[in-house]
């Protein structure tokens, strides 16, 4: 009951950065602000946390594709806790902004400018495929084909990580905004995005109707949700 309580019902809503006519330097800065939001607020501890589980699992060397990788921290991130765990870790962003693609050359072996929905690599051809609070940004049936691609291109394994949708995480996001000083797009677009979120259920059925798949669901402080599973196509 309590939890149906300070669980709105999804909505879409309109995010200013999803227009692509959005200016450059307010995108970067919004998007440097979820980075910062993502090392705090434990977007990118989820994330990684999955990835960490499975390096045991893929040999002395890897390859990781991040879709929808903004600034590159999750890459990032994963390069290193590969390196402390004895794996020469190949990054692969992609994201459909050439601009964050341009900063993010230091952060990524390789980056890659193309639509999540049609990734440009071959079936089976990454070990690992990522995706990060990218989800909830498309409509069902551009949702369904994202899934479709994350799964048809993994070798080994998806990770996906989004929020978990709470009145409290809307709450909690608003008000850490201020201290922290991010931009008011990041604001408005972190509120529209926790309601765009998901429920662990949700986001489990999403996956089963995409890929076939019954992933493994876990939800994280930071009011985050991450699913993980074994490629079907």
């Amino acid at each position: 009951m309590i939890a149906r309580a300070i669980t709105p019902a999804r909505r879409r809503g309109v995010e200013i950065l999803d227009d692509p006519g959005v200016d450059p330097v307010v995108r970067a800065r919004s998007i440097g602000d979820v980075a910062v939001s993502n090392r705090i607020l434990g977007g990118l501890r989820a994330p990684l946390a999955e990835l960490r589980a499975l390096l045991g699992e893929l040999g002395p060397r890897a390859t990781l594709l991040d879709v929808g990788t903004g600034f590159a921290d999750i890459p990032f991130g994963a390069a290193r806790i590969a390196r402390d765990a004895g794996v020469a870790l190949t990054t692969i962003g992609v994201d459909s902004a050439h601009a964050l693609l341009v900063a993010d050359r230091e952060r990524v072996s390789h980056a890659v400018c193309a639509d999540a929905r049609r990734l440009p690599f071959a079936d089976g051809s990454v070990d690992v495929v990522m995706c990060s609070q990218l989800l909830h940004h498309f409509d069902a049936d551009d949702a369904v084909a994202l899934l479709a691609e994350l799964d048809r291109v993994a070798r080994h394994a998806v990770i996906v990580s989004d929020l978990r949708r709470s009145w409290l995480a809307v709450a909690g996001f608003w008000m850490a905004t201020f201290p922290l000083g991010f931009h008011a797009v990041t604001r408005h677009d972190g509120v529209v995005s926790i309601l765009r979120g998901f429920t662990a259920d949700e986001l489990a059925a999403l996956i089963t109707m995409s890929t076939g798949a019954q992933p493994h669901v876990r939800q994280w402080l930071g009011y985050r949700v991450t699913a993980s599973w074994r490629p079907v196509a």
